[in-house]
């Protein structure tokens, strides 16, 4: 590890370290993994990794957020939401996922107050700061702390140091809640994203490793990564995410010729919207 990303991890530990007791926003992603992992290593017990139970997060998902907690001795609680009962969160404009963290972070603070914990962290990284993530509103309004972002480590930072722990985290594809897969103005149900998250879990299943599932009503569109396409593009492939979809109600099937990327639903967004939203650090 060279001397500046490990002047990070040091810091990191100690604003850690600083936070006494403290929940941590975790969904197992390498991001929030690390940071849990992180937590857990300074202050034992005194952490817990809170994972919200959301028909937005895949089964998978979830999963391997509880058996990373348990390998590697994290304290971990699911937590039921209920974001899909909100009208404002339904309805689905760009900012729906400032009403999922909210209350994400409504449902912690319950939690903190029936355990005597006041500090909630969230796994933000720097890299954070150029994208539209207007969850990142809500974090400020819970006063939720961001420690990977206090200590200045960037996405790639902190994949190489949960590479350096050995977590199996370190390499896992970026990954948003199934609401993101669905067109802003497109009313989100749990019926869509558990669509989505059936085709996701097939692509998986025929070998692909990044990629989207984008809920366009009668129309699914496919994004995989663009190393990926050549498999994606085979007539024979074509077939099968013809059947697939088919299968789950889509009408329509396509895939997308420019590729996965990350916040492709948010290209239609004028700049001011999304530059309102961006992390001022």
């Amino acid at each position: 590890m060279d001397s500046a990303l490990e002047q990070k991890q040091t810091r990191l530990f100690d604003l850690l370290a600083g936070m006494g007791r403290v929940l941590i926003a975790y969904s197992g992603g390498t991001d929030s993994a690390y940071l849990a992992w992180a937590a857990n290593r300074v202050l034992g017990g005194d952490a817990l990794a809170v994972t919200a139970d959301s028909a937005s997060i895949p089964e998978s998902h979830k999963r391997d957020a509880v058996d990373f907690a348990r390998r590697y001795g994290i304290r971990h609680r699911m937590v039921a939401t209920g974001e899909f009962d909100n009208p404002d969160y339904a309805r689905n404009d760009p900012n729906r996922c400032f009403h999922c963290k909210d209350e994400l972070f409504r449902r912690m603070n319950e939690i903190g107050r029936d355990l005597g914990v006041s500090t909630i962290a969230y796994g933000v990284n720097k890299d954070d700061t150029q994208d539209f993530r207007p969850g990142h509103r809500a974090a400020r309004t819970h006063a939720v702390r961001a420690p990977l972002l206090e200590a200045d480590l960037a996405k790639s930072e902190i994949r190489s140091l949960s590479r350096e722990a050995g977590l199996p985290t370190w390499d896992r594809p970026a990954a948003a809640c199934l609401s993101s897969r669905i067109p802003y103005g497109s009313r989100v149900t749990r019926e869509k994203v558990k669509a989505v998250e059936e085709g996701e879990e097939a692509l998986v299943q025929l070998g692909f490793r990044v990629f989207r599932v984008r809920h366009h009503g009668e129309l699914a569109r496919i994004e995989v990564g663009r190393d990926e396409l050549p498999r994606a593009l085979d007539p024979e492939m074509a077939d099968k995410f013809v059947r697939v979809f088919r299968g789950l109600g889509f009408k329509y099937v396509t895939l997308d010729l420019a590729g996965y990327r990350q916040g492709s639903l948010n290209e239609v967004l004028p700049e001011s919207t999304t530059g309102a939203f961006r992390i001022l650090h």
